[in-house]
């Protein structure tokens, strides 16, 4: 049996957006194997697609974050606290079922239409923006993450005269240079409001996923919980996918081409940015009695942590998977999950996606990089793969 010591996360030397190549070494050899986290519990890593998708579809694992062992160090947490309120991440039926029901019809065919609709003007105002401001410029500051922030306004139904508010705390969880302190006085700041956003919404609703929450029966504590969660699962992870995705696109010229000369491609070159990148990067379940997987047995009690960035580069399950190719079928992949948990936004991600990309190489057809693309600074979280500044210009 194949036995990890702690879980890789360097990343190749002139590869940064590529997974740590011990990944796919592991996953060559045992693509579910035991692997010793720092607590010294010695529990599983799943690099395999097939594994991967097993185990996130199996109720027999757990999501509650208190019941897993963590797979990679963090400064001064050596275990994690119950989710908070509204956290439909870290929990499991029949509170994750109740609160996902209630949300899933919030994000209705018409209301991806409407939104749709909003998304097109947000984004050539934020162009207009960028043109009046001419070149170079930072691409993340200017279009990738406040058109996210815009869209999150609209779905939560913040007044337009607070928009510049929230933008502005929501740029600051992110800000390269950013304290601790910083990030968290900001996210502090977006959750204050949204508990004080609640009950002007109940008291005059308007057309938005908070109003439509106060018409069930949950208090103003929940309804504020799941704006938040609505806040943190879908501005920082779509913001850092438009700008690395812009950046894999630039460094990719016959790919980009591609996209130019067939517009059409726009949906499944999404797709296969989500898999290329898959910027949320790792995973965790707990189990919660023994299961079975691949013809391992997987103990009650023990923790696996699932590599889907592995898992979504895994030659069984795409061809020639390490290479970006916007033509080809990405059925599967797992850049949102699966299962119970799978990402409830991932239809309005896509929109923003579908809309972003081809907006902004239609505007500035000869877009390029300001910077050689080894001076992009880029960021390595736990939770996420980004970008803090994409520096770009055009003729």
């Amino acid at each position: 049996m194949t036995r990890i010591d702690g879980l890789p996360t360097v990343r190749p030397t002139g590869c940064p957006l590529d997974p740590p190549a011990e990944l796919a070494t592991i996953r060559a050899e045992a693509p579910l194997a035991r692997m010793v986290y720092p607590d010294g519990h010695v529990g599983w890593l799943a690099t395999g697609h097939a594994a991967a998708r097993a185990i996130l579809a199996d109720r027999r694992f757990s999501s509650r974050y208190e019941l897993m062992h963590l797979p990679m160090e963090i400064p001064g947490i050596t275990e994690l606290p119950p989710a908070p309120v509204g956290d439909l991440t870290g929990i499991d039926a029949p509170e994750h079922t109740r609160l996902r029901k209630l949300l899933t019809g919030r994000f209705t065919v018409r209301r991806m239409r409407v939104l749709g609709e909003r998304l097109e003007r947000i984004t050539a105002e934020h162009l207009d923006a960028m043109a009046e401001h001419g070149p170079p410029a930072d691409l993340v500051a200017a279009y990738a993450h406040p058109v996210p922030a815009m869209m999150i306004c609209e779905l939560l139904g913040v007044p337009v005269a607070d928009r510049a508010t929230f933008a502005r705390h929501a740029h600051a969880m992110t800000a390269p240079g950013a304290t601790p302190d910083e990030t968290g006085a900001a996210y502090g700041a977006l959750q204050e409001y949204i508990h004080d956003l609640v009950p002007a919404k109940r008291a005059d609703p308007t057309d938005d996923v908070l109003s439509e929450l106060t018409a069930s029966e949950l208090d103003d504590t929940e309804i504020a919980g799941l704006g938040t969660f609505l806040l943190a699962a879908g501005l920082d992870t779509t913001a850092n996918q438009i700008a690395l995705g812009t950046l894999v696109l630039l460094t990719h010229p016959d790919q980009l081409a591609l996209l130019r000369a067939d517009p059409a491609l726009v949906d499944q070159a999404v797709e296969e940015l989500l898999r290329y990148l898959t910027i949320a990067h790792t995973g965790a379940r707990a189990a919660l009695e023994d299961v079975e997987i691949e013809g391992h047995l997987i103990r009650a009690g023990e923790t696996v942590t699932i590599a889907l960035q592995a898992a979504n580069r895994d030659g069984a399950r795409f061809a020639d998977p390490d290479a970006l190719d916007l033509r080809r079928s990405t059925t599967g992949h797992l850049a949102f999950g699966h299962g119970v948990h799978q990402c409830l936004g991932q239809q309005l991600a896509r929109v923003e996606m579908r809309v972003a990309f081809p907006a902004l190489l239609t505007r500035f057809p000869t877009l390029r990089l300001a910077v050689p693309a080894a001076d992009v600074p880029l960021r390595h979280s736990q939770s996420i793969t980004g970008v803090y500044e994409l520096p770009v210009a055009w003729d």
